[in-house]
């Protein structure tokens, strides 16, 4: 009897799985549930962060679609204000979670579309079917960092962001007293030379405005203060004997000329420090710094670079880049700035310098990896 080719066809059943869509707010959270694809979706509100309740929805949603009381449970969110601590919860009770880019989620091109929480968690939850089920690219994941890694990133975050408070109260003096018609730097000895300073008639400051100057010079000294207390730790984690892979890796890159403590930490906490890439271009698709070509029929363009990913190491990015020009004039990627786009005017230099930032990032992250300099890099002294 001829064998044959045809496959036999399996009679086991497919395994269960339920599908949990969490649509997140401040005070409620929308949950759309689903056994597969085409179903009606089981859809409850509940308190935000109830975890008591959310377990008992699941078990509900379970005994709805008449699954096992054990079966497998995938649920998806968005990242966002929650941060991932709930989907550290969800993994510690065994579910197969995913926290979702918003970005990366399709929707509907109209002009004009319908939005509410409702249909969001649908559309999570249809789309979390489909990735479920093979179609990996239907979104981007998010690589969740652990509880170590994502207080790594604190001091250098909250120093960026002391930063920002520091030049607006510096402008916000500045301001106070353009409106008397002065112009003064506010710097170390401003106190001492507020008191000489006149109006634009020669009179005193006012009163008023001479209180709230110093209410905002002490605001000021105060943000000071704690920057200069996270600069010595920063310091001291610098010099350290036995340094933790974050540190390793800013110790790393301070080797280099034209890398700042500043920029150091910013790459290894952001980005080298717990990130592991495959490639060059998943270490540029998360900068931000990939091209973004328009080719559909005879309309062809550079829309420029995609500025998704991380937003703070683009700028710095961007920065290093000037500064490598500066401190590395004769490394190879100094020379091929130079040749490509020093002739040109300075539209063409900046849109260079991209290029530039973005070939400087793929070159450390290999220095990183190997321990091989960027090509005719100086380190210091």
């Amino acid at each position: 009897m001829k064998p044959t080719t045809r496959p036999e066809e399996s009679t086991a059943k497919p395994s269960q799985q339920l599908y949990l869509a969490f649509e997140l707010g401040r005070k409620e959270w929308k949950l759309a549930f689903a056994a597969e694809a085409g179903q009606k979706a089981r859809l409850r509100t509940i308190l935000a962060g109830d975890l008591a309740v959310l377990e008992r929805e699941i078990e509900l949603a379970r005994q709805r679609f008449g699954l096992a009381a054990g079966c497998e449970v995938a649920s998806c969110y968005e990242a966002g204000r929650d941060g991932f601590w709930l989907h550290r919860y969800l993994v510690s009770q065994g579910i197969l979670n995913q926290v979702v880019d918003s970005s990366s989620i399709e929707v509907n091109r109209r002009s004009r579309r319908a939005k509410t929480d409702r249909l969001d968690a649908l559309k999570l939850l249809g789309m979390l079917i489909r990735f479920e089920r093979g179609e990996r690219k239907v979104w981007s994941v998010v690589r969740v960092p652990s509880l170590q890694e994502e207080d790594n990133r604190q001091p250098a975050r909250e120093l960026d962001t002391l930063k920002q408070e520091r030049t607006r109260h510096r402008n916000r003096i500045g301001s106070l007293l353009a409106t008397v018609g002065v112009s003064s730097k506010v710097g170390r000895q401003f106190l001492q030379e507020l008191e000489a300073v006149r109006q634009w008639d020669g009179q005193p400051l006012p009163a008023g405005l001479l209180a709230r100057l110093h209410r905002e010079w002490e605001r000021l000294e105060g943000v000071q203060q704690q920057i200069r207390i996270l600069e010595k730790q920063r310091e001291a984690a610098s010099q350290a004997q036995t340094p933790t892979v974050t540190e390793k890796t800013a110790q790393q890159l301070l080797r280099l000329r034209g890398i700042g403590v500043n920029s150091a930490w910013l790459y290894s906490t952001e980005f080298f420090g717990w990130r592991q890439f495959r490639n060059r271009r998943e270490v540029g698709s998360l900068a931000g710094l990939t091209p973004m070509p328009y080719h559909s029929g005879d309309s062809t363009r550079e829309q420029g670079i995609s500025k998704s990913g991380n937003g703070r190491l683009r700028r710095m990015c961007i920065e290093i880049a000037w500064a490598w020009l500066r401190f590395q004039p004769h490394s190879t990627l100094s020379l091929w700035f130079q040749q490509r786009y020093g002739p040109g005017n300075r539209r063409n230099r900046r849109v260079g310098i991209v290029a530039l930032a973005r070939k400087l990032l793929v070159s450390l992250w290999r220095y990183l990896e190997t321990g091989v300099p960027p090509e005719g890099a100086l380190l210091k002294a």
